[in-house]
């Protein structure tokens, strides 16, 4: 019998956003196929009537709800659908030991266990089920889409592949093996260090003070995650980071191997600005690859916008909600 734990939800407004009077806002809990708990807020378009279209909301990754997977899911509700934004395993108001661990599987299986909620709900239509992905949760998306049959529509927006920059660097600046073993060393040598230490050492998140010779992508997360744009006291990104460990298992377990089989809809959309932009390039054309079904699949691309316009908009509107509302009432219906 699948039992949910006793998290610790806080029920104040705590978000990075402000409060919509257009829907009802309410906690859920639901457990993932390992038995971890996940924390989501769900919100619910008020003046909705019967059964609804739904959508599941992660990312950025290293974030939590509170930030734009929230931002987003509020807006679609707004619009006419079932939403929720949950943070990832581990991570946030979530459940999972030890804390600030990634994995690809499980990950990818949040995504499918938000769906399993979503399919059940008395409120949801189980046949109209998408979902959302941003950032390294874009790439999670995809992999969900490819793995979730049930999952009808999806969008990867501002998206990371993790095990592409993981095993490679940003840009694919790192793409050896030798720079890949000496990463496996310097992670073997960290678990032991961990081991002796009885915890595990924190990556650290966005770096603060900024270096005034950063690079203008660190910049660009230094902006949201590090002031009050987007800062969260349970953020990792805004806070520790991740442990030193907990991407491990991305340097060798790509994620998007079979993208190129999804059926349903994709909608791949980045800033053309954006330093992550060649993320999403390739993956939209690996996935319409060989893929027999490709009329359904879109790459959009938003002129002038960086990497975290697409988190909140950038203070210049750069989110597509109308474009993102017209895919879903089509290929949610």
């Amino acid at each position: 019998m699948m039992k949910t734990e006793a998290l610790n939800l806080t029920r104040d407004w705590d978000k990075t956003f402000p409060k919509s009077d257009k829907v009802e806002h309410s906690k859920v809990l639901f457990v993932n196929r390992y038995g971890i708990t996940l924390a989501a807020d769900l919100y619910l378009p008020k003046a909705a009537e019967g059964k609804l279209p739904a959508i599941a909301v992660c990312g950025p990754f290293g974030a939590v709800k509170e930030q734009c997977s929230g931002l987003y899911a509020q807006t679609m509700a707004e619009r006419g659908f079932l939403t929720m934004a949950f943070d990832p395993s581990f991570t946030g108001e979530s459940g999972g030991f030890p804390r600030y661990m990634a994995s690809p599987d499980i990950n990818t299986e949040d995504f499918m266990a938000a769906v399993d909620f979503l399919s059940l709900h008395e409120r949801v239509d189980p046949e109209r089920i998408g979902i959302i992905g941003i950032c390294g949760w874009g790439g999670m998306a995809i992999n969900a889409a490819a793995l979730d049959t049930r999952v009808k529509a999806t969008v990867a927006s501002t998206m990371y592949d993790m095990t592409r920059v993981n095993a490679k660097g940003y840009f694919d600046a790192q793409d050896s093996e030798e720079a890949r073993y000496a990463q496996r060393a310097a992670l073997c040598a960290q678990r032991l260090e961990d081991y002796k230490a009885g915890s595990y050492k924190l990556g650290g998140g966005v770096v603060d003070p900024l270096p005034e010779d950063a690079p203008f992508f660190v910049k660009d997360y230094y902006d949201y995650y590090k002031t009050p744009r987007g800062y969260h006291p349970r953020s990792l990104n805004s806070n520790g980071g991740w442990n030193v460990i907990g991407c491990q298992s991305f340097l060798n377990q790509p994620i998007l191997r079979y993208s190129n089989e999804i059926r349903s809809a994709v909608l791949v959309m980045h800033g053309d600005a954006a330093h992550s932009c060649y993320f999403g390039k390739d993956a939209y054309a690996d996935m319409i690859r060989g893929n027999k079904v490709t009329d359904n699949k879109e790459l959009l691309l938003i002129p002038g916008a960086v990497h975290t316009d697409l988190y909140d908009g950038g203070g210049k509107n750069a989110i597509p909600f109308d474009k993102l509302e017209s895919f879903f009432r089509k290929y949610l219906k």
